[in-house]
């Protein structure tokens, strides 16, 4: 699934991840687990690793993360990403669910 991603494609990735981290303004040790093994997945480089703890410690800007952004042909691994990481702390509050759902509906028009 994570293959066909350019390097480009999986900092925008994980920079979505860490986005969906944020929605409820707490990055839980559950979803830095989840973020830290999929940098391990995407064997990023030492510097785009140092990017993506960035993005845990301060959330990405909303700009940053447009659906517009998502290259038509990764947003189902983008989605099924998102998907996972919003349930990785066990629990979907309803702001989540929003976003995600509004994301969706953005990727599938």
């Amino acid at each position: 699934m994570f293959e066909a991603l350019s390097r480009q494609d999986r900092l925008l990735l994980l920079k979505f991840v860490c986005a969906f981290a944020w929605v409820d303004l707490e990055v839980t040790d559950a979803e830095r687990r989840f973020v830290e093994r999929l940098v391990e997945r995407l064997e990023l480089e030492p510097s785009e690793r140092a990017e993506v703890e960035r993005w845990l410690s301060v959330a990405p800007s909303p700009q940053s993360v447009e659906p517009a952004l998502i290259p038509a042909e990764h947003r189902r691994t983008f989605i099924e990403t998102l998907r996972a990481v919003i349930y990785a702390d066990g629990g979907v509050d309803e702001e989540e669910r929003q976003r995600f759902e509004a994301l969706k509906e953005k990727l599938h028009g």
